[in-house]
């Protein structure tokens, strides 16, 4: 009987025990499905490599990743108060009380565990975003729908990816696990919007075919190098574009810069940005 169960955190002897897992199936050769908790990486393993992760591993992880994700909160609020004292010191503004409106997001995640985390992190930014559970394969035949319904500025596509065990050609769709699907979903979303100033597009998870991504029409993929992406990574991408005014072009470095994996893990091409000042502010 397999100690290993569907739900279980565990982590890869093979790998030093570098990264947390949770178990998302077993096959009958007792090959396991494996999905990250920090990352969003998809993997394989056999069970004999597996080791379950203990109780203080498990809290100590989530410390790091909280201290990690107050600290990215509180430096993005910092910026956004800046660029917006900046865009309003003009004497003109100054006799009126001015506010910001920020980029509407769409966000489909494949990453069931992260639908929650992403939302959020959103919230904690104030920032306008719907964040719909939509599994990777399913992207392609529900992304119209959604735009439709929600009509956003911003679409992430994202979830868990990787290359399959043994892969050596970086450009073959087929050696990914998820890639094929968001190449599949950005093409279909260009068919409602063409122009990548109207709808800003990123797509992508852990060592996706960031080629392919972009040449089906995203602004910005991961992952360049084939690395691995933090579970917030495509948050503060969209959380820059969205809070930037519609009258500044992102360079890509402005874009990446605050990521956790930089450009090794995410590039793209410029970007409008998508916020808008307006006033004044009513106060009844």
């Amino acid at each position: 009987m397999s100690i290993i169960k569907v739900g279980d955190l565990v982590a890869r002897k093979s790998y030093g025990g570098d990264l947390m897992f949770r178990v998302t199936k077993i096959s009958r050769d007792k090959n396991v499905i494996l999905r990250g908790v920090d990352y969003r990486i998809e993997a394989d393993s056999p069970e004999e490599d597996l080791k379950m992760v203990s109780d203080d591993e498990v809290e100590k992880s989530y410390r790091q990743i909280d201290v990690w994700v107050r600290k990215s909160i509180q430096n993005i609020k910092a910026k956004r108060d800046k660029e917006f004292l900046s865009q309003t010191k003009v004497p003109f503004y100054r006799t009126m009380d001015m506010f910001e409106r920020s980029g509407k997001i769409l966000h489909m995640d494949g990453a069931e565990e992260f639908v929650e985390k992403c939302r959020d992190y959103y919230n904690n930014l104030t920032l306008n975003a719907e964040v719909v559970g939509v599994p990777e394969k399913e992207q392609p035949l529900r992304v119209m729908e959604l735009l439709k319904e929600h009509n956003p500025d911003i679409l992430v596509l994202t979830g868990h990816d990787g290359m399959v065990k043994g892969s050596k050609d970086y450009s073959v769709l087929d050696n990914y696990r998820n890639s094929k699907y968001f190449v599949e979903a950005v093409r279909q979303a260009r068919k409602y919007e063409k122009s990548l100033d109207n709808l800003v597009i990123f797509a992508g998870a852990c060592q996706s075919n960031y080629e392919a991504i972009l040449d089906a029409g995203a602004n910005f993929s991961s992952s360049p190098k084939r690395i691995l992406i933090n579970a917030l990574d495509p948050v503060i991408v969209a959380e820059r574009v969205a809070s930037t005014g519609i009258d500044k072009i992102l360079s890509i470095d402005e874009v990446v810069k605050d990521t956790n994996t930089g450009f090794n893990g995410i590039g793209g091409v410029q970007t409008r940005g998508k916020a808008r000042i307006g006033g004044p502010r009513v106060s009844h």
